[in-house]
């Protein structure tokens, strides 16, 4: 079989683009081999994918689902504290009990009946007239004798027995008669009273209750007080009827009740505790 020469170059140039597709096909998939390298299999690879958009069309949740899926998963916003709920919780949670207030009588200031010597170098020396001289003293008195004062004159007391002048810095003494008004802490309800009566004299102590209010009164040492009710009514502290260590009772009455404690002789010391709720 014999071929022109017109089909020799026909078939040749067929023959070199069928060559040269077949390169170009077998570049091509060089290349898309080394762009994309095989991922090896690995617990990181295949567990612990990162979760994220994808470009795949069908795989994207509709809308109105997706807000549907936000709002089930978002938290609900919490109203805003007010600053009197914020200080009641921290209240509730630190439970701090206010601690009693402690009352104590004055010991200046007063009329002083009656001392008692303490002097840290004795003998204390009684002197005829209120000055430091080594040619006035006039008797010496050991420590915790009673002595009358007559007067009260810069820092000194006049005695009556012996007749002369004492230091009031070398004696304890108290005021005669006190009136005092107890007032809580803020926040408190508790009270503890604590002082001594030098000679006679009467110490009250006045504090302010509500009518149905709960009252305690309970003795630290010797001496009970009197209670008495705004309207001179006593309530507790009988001086004649035994030795009390504590009451309660609801109030009768709105107004100051009285704390009272009375010295006929030389004194004493008292503590008790007041308690209001």
């Amino acid at each position: 079989m014999s071929f022109t020469k017109a089909q020799i170059i026909t078939v040749s140039l067929a023959g070199v683009a069928t060559a040269v597709g077949v390169a170009v096909a077998t570049i091509q998939s060089g290349a898309m081999k080394q762009s994309n390298p095989p991922i090896a299999e690995s617990p990181a690879s295949t567990r612990n994918q990162i979760a994220g958009p994808t470009n795949n069309p069908e795989s994207r949740q509709p809308e109105h689902l997706q807000a549907q899926t936000q709002a089930v998963e978002s938290p609900k916003p919490q109203p805003a504290q007010t600053p009197a709920l914020q200080s009641s919780l921290v209240a509730g949670v630190s439970g701090q009990k206010v601690e009693p207030v402690v009352v104590t009588p004055p010991n200046s200031g007063c009329k002083i009946t009656q001392a008692v010597v303490s002097d840290p170098n004795p003998p204390l020396n009684v002197r005829s007239i209120p000055q430091v001289r080594g040619s006035n003293i006039v008797g010496k008195l050991k420590n915790n004798t009673f002595v009358s004062v007559a007067e009260e004159q810069n820092g000194w007391l006049r005695i009556t027995d012996p007749p002369g002048w004492i230091a009031k810095n070398r004696t304890e003494s108290s005021c005669s008669n006190v009136t005092q008004q107890i007032n809580f802490r803020p926040g408190g309800d508790e009270a503890i009273v604590k002082g001594r009566i030098i000679g006679g004299g009467s110490h009250s102590y006045r504090i302010r209750a509500r009518k149905g209010q709960t009252m305690t009164v309970r003795n630290r040492k010797d001496v009970f007080p009197q209670i008495i009710t705004p309207r001179g009514k006593l309530l507790a502290g009988n001086p004649y009827e035994g030795n009390e260590t504590e009451w309660t009772g609801k109030v009768p009455v709105t107004g100051n009740y009285t704390l009272q404690l009375d010295s006929n002789f030389r004194g004493y010391e008292y503590e008790f505790s007041v308690q209001l709720r």
